[in-house]
């Protein structure tokens, strides 16, 4: 089948947040999404709020940004639905938070949303679809064809270990510290169009990979293609899905703004008939769980012979080289706050509240702090 691809002038970005919706008293996940988003929509067409929508879980509401400029603009965008969505959760004693997985609250008690084709996705799934008590940062940059699309996405699989690492989030899953940084992407991965994408040899060839999973059913449309990095025909973007929920508006911006920095630099590469950045597949995709175990203490492979570099250097490394797309972008700082998170990620701080003699709902309180404050818990 042919694939229409919606191509953008310039190098947009949109941003997508997973919130949890979280009971005041108990701390536990609260299934009220339906009654708040009804509530929200009101006065809109059709009763749907532009801003804020279901997800899988009744415990979940997603918020997301017009076409945004900025990282900056992004982040004042989802500041304004995240204050509009707290009026409302706040007389139903709910507070708001944002992390990978909730530490502590069982995937088995959850309601799913009333949509049917989450119901369907559920009984396909089974098992796998029921225990998607996970949430994530998605974000979308535009692109100016369907061609530079598979290109980007390609070379975007190289730098999937260092969003992961510095996103993650999810160190608790079901009460127990697991071990890991990043539970959710793992969770996530065991879905059979999730995980790490395909390296695809140009548009043709996703047009016919999704014309055999659509003709086989095994997707319906292709927004059942879950990969870490997919090129979005609609949006006509490059939408990065590997990052775990980010507790602050500020960490969001700041992986926007990587993002943004990282898919203009490939385009000017691109536009200058350079060869983009690649590794192999069994490379990525040993990084990738070294990120999801060891978080920003990771040691990633860079060659075929086995070479390491801390991971904390390589994102230093790859901050310093978007620099100058930053300051045309105009979003520097956002991109200098990265290596703030490289050095003190959340499943780091959500770890030192237990080490520091707290319980898992401490980790919720501090949680909800840092997404209300804006800054990470404890404050320095």
């Amino acid at each position: 089948m042919q694939i229409e691809f919606a191509a953008s002038a310039g190098p947009s970005v949109g941003v997508e947040m997973e919130l949890e919706l979280v009971d005041a008293g108990t701390r536990e996940l609260a299934s009220a999404a339906s009654e708040i988003l009804a509530t929200m929509g009101a006065g809109h067409p059709g009763g749907q709020h532009p801003r804020a929508k279901h997800e899988l879980l009744e415990s979940t509401v997603e918020i997301i940004t017009g076409v945004c400029a900025t990282a900056a603009e992004a982040r004042a965008d989802l500041a304004a639905t995240l204050a509009e969505l707290r009026s409302h959760a706040g007389p139903l004693g709910l507070e708001v938070a944002c992390s990978g997985t909730h530490p502590f609250s069982d995937w088995a008690d959850q309601t799913i949303s009333p949509d049917p084709r989450y119901h369907e996705l559920i009984e396909e799934m089974q098992w796998l679809g029921r225990r998607l008590q996970i949430f994530g940062i998605h974000v979308h940059v535009g692109v100016r064809s369907p061609e530079k699309a598979i290109a980007v996405a390609n070379a975007l699989a190289a730098y999937i270990p260092h969003f992961l690492a510095v996103s993650a989030s999810s160190p608790y899953w079901n009460g127990r510290d697991t071990g890991l940084a990043s539970a959710r992407s793992k969770v996530f991965e065991a879905l059979p169009t999730a995980g790490l994408p395909y390296q695809l040899a140009g548009w043709p060839e996703f047009e016919r990979l999704m014309t055999t999973l659509v003709s086989a059913r095994a997707i319906r449309t292709i927004r059942e293609i879950w990969w870490d990095i997919r090129p979005h025909p609609n949006f006509g973007t490059v939408e990065l899905r590997i990052c775990d929920g980010l507790p602050t508006l500020r960490e969001v911006a700041a992986v926007a703004a990587l993002s943004q920095c990282l898919v203009e630099w490939m385009n000017g590469r691109l536009d200058r008939g350079q060869a983009l950045p690649s590794q192999r597949g069994w490379v990525v995709r040993e990084n990738k769980w070294r990120a999801a175990r060891h978080g920003t203490d990771a040691q990633l492979i860079v060659d075929d012979e086995g070479r390491l570099v801390p991971l904390r250097q390589a994102v230093a490394d790859l901050v310093a080289e978007l620099a100058p797309v930053a300051d045309r972008l105009g979003c520097g700082p956002e991109l200098a706050d990265v290596l703030a998170m490289a050095e003190r990620p959340s499943y780091q701080r959500q770890r030192a509240v237990v080490a520091g003699g707290g319980d898992l709902v401490a980790v919720v309180d501090a949680l909800v702090a840092e997404l209300r404050d804006d800054r990470p818990w404890p404050p320095r």
